[in-house]
């Protein structure tokens, strides 16, 4: 696990996957927050960050 926390794309993966869980939550439980931009842009992150993840897998 130290190995992984040493590649930088491991850990970038692990940020975008975290901005894509609170633009999701924050689009499936708030009705200001309703504009398809955080749906797109949080599915977007979401699929960047388990690419980073897999890259050095």
């Amino acid at each position: 696990m130290s190995e992984k926390l040493n590649q930088l794309s491991f850990i970038i993966g692990v940020f975008f996957i975290l901005v894509a869980l609170v633009l999701l939550i924050g689009y499936l439980t708030t009705s200001s927050l309703k504009h398809g931009i955080n749906l797109y842009t949080g599915m977007a992150m979401m699929i960047f960050g388990l690419v980073m993840i897999k890259l050095k897998a």
